[in-house]
């Protein structure tokens, strides 16, 4: 009888023993939210690995420094969603709207060309608060290996704090549009999924398209891209790609394509492409003002 006693006490050890050992290197369940944010980062942070390379420094050429006297907006701040200030160079709708066009840089920082480029789509776009965020904080490039550095140092963490801090910004009732330029045009896909329901419209300007098909999945607005055939970041290929991708997702894209280079759409590029540049322009605000 002790013998047997023993024996079931010595069972139930060792089932209480392989039950707690077995908890301790479960991991807890994700949710799905929760496995996408995992991945928000990796788009982001392959470019930020391509973009501190002389290769992809190589495709750009030192601009044109241009210095207008004649800007419309205005530098502001607001709160990023980490907490900390952001600025943007801001123009309110001449009367009271809540469509909002979120403008974003190219690698370069929030210069002077950019301003100029939210000025523009200001005064074609009439009845929209244009937002150009510095995604920055304040530092801006004039040469290709300072470009670099500064993407060497980026946060990407505190680059999306500063759209989501946009965003909101711009109100819970904001229908949000978006435009930007290489790295800007990466950013304006991903403010397109960032800004959720309240995304109406994004225009992409080459840029690294979104490779991940739950984010993908996530748009809830129509795409369009321009991009030049003898670029490389992004390649043709990788347009191709996202093109079937947005197909398989069940997404609207519009791709154009052009025979340039990159950065053909900045007038303060040695090699800015006019033509290209005005065809791609008329189409954005043909796009924006259909959205």
């Amino acid at each position: 009888m002790k013998k047997t006693a023993l024996l079931l006490s010595f069972a139930l050890f060792v089932l209480v023993f392989t039950s707690w050992e077995w908890k301790k290197n479960q991991y807890p369940t994700l949710q799905k939210g929760e496995v996408i944010e995992c991945l928000n980062m990796e788009t982001q942070q392959a470019y930020q690995l391509e973009a501190s390379t002389p290769a992809f420094a190589s495709l750009h050429i030192t601009p044109k420094m241009v210095d207008p006297s004649d800007l419309v907006g205005t530098m502001i701040s607001f709160d990023a969603a980490d907490g900390n200030k952001a600025n943007a160079y801001f123009i309110p709708a001449k009367k009271k709207s809540n469509k909002w066009l979120i403008v974003i840089q190219e690698w370069w920082g929030l210069n002077n060309q950019i301003k100029m480029e939210a000025d523009q789509y200001y005064k074609d776009l009439g009845d929209m608060n244009v937002i150009a965020v510095d995604m920055y904080d304040g530092k801006v490039a004039a040469t290709p290996d300072s470009a670099m550095k500064l993407m060497r140092g980026a946060d990407m963490n505190r680059m999306t704090a500063i759209v989501q801090g946009a965003i909101k910004h711009a109100g819970a009732k904001a229908s949000i549009y978006s435009v930007g330029w290489c790295f800007g045009g990466m950013w304006s896909l991903q403010t397109a999924i960032l800004a959720g329901p309240q995304s109406k419209g994004s225009v992409m300007y080459y840029g690294r398209p979104e490779t991940n098909m739950e984010k993908l999945k996530s748009i809830q607005c129509d795409i369009i891209g321009f991009f030049g055939n003898k670029d490389q970041s992004p390649s043709p290929a990788m347009v191709n790609a996202f093109e079937q991708n947005m197909k398989d997702a069940g997404k609207n894209l519009s791709v154009n394509r052009y025979d340039a280079g990159h950065g053909f759409a900045n007038p303060s590029n040695p090699s800015f492409n006019a033509a290209a540049k005005e065809d791609a322009y008329a189409k954005s605000i043909a796009f924006l003002k259909a959205h």
